[in-house]
């Protein structure tokens, strides 16, 4: 059974301020993929040219919300990240599907 390399996209501010400024996109990737791995996932998905790919390991981090009744505590998960920069010239849509 294959893993699946490319879990989701990050949609954030400054995801999009890297993607518009510096052709870079952003991935939650499985946590035991290599950067070699990501790369040829994200050529096969999208058909573009991946120059390089950095990686990091976000640690999880506790949350408490407040509320009416009561505090609720919560952890959020920690994940893989995988910041992709493109060829030249060359862009991925993630809101083409929509």
């Amino acid at each position: 059974m294959a893993k699946q390399i490319l879990l989701k996209p990050i949609i954030t501010e400054k995801a999009n301020d890297l993607a518009e400024k510096l052709n870079r996109y952003t991935f939650v990737v499985n946590s035991k993929a290599n950067k070699l791995e990501v790369k040829a996932a994200v050529e096969k998905m999208y058909n573009v040219t991946v120059v390089s790919v950095n990686t990091a390991n976000m640690p999880g981090k506790r949350r408490r919300r407040s509320t009416r009744s009561g505090v609720f505590n919560g952890m959020i998960s920690p994940y893989k990240k995988a910041v992709v920069t493109l060829a030249e010239g060359e862009e991925i849509d993630f809101y083409q599907n929509l």
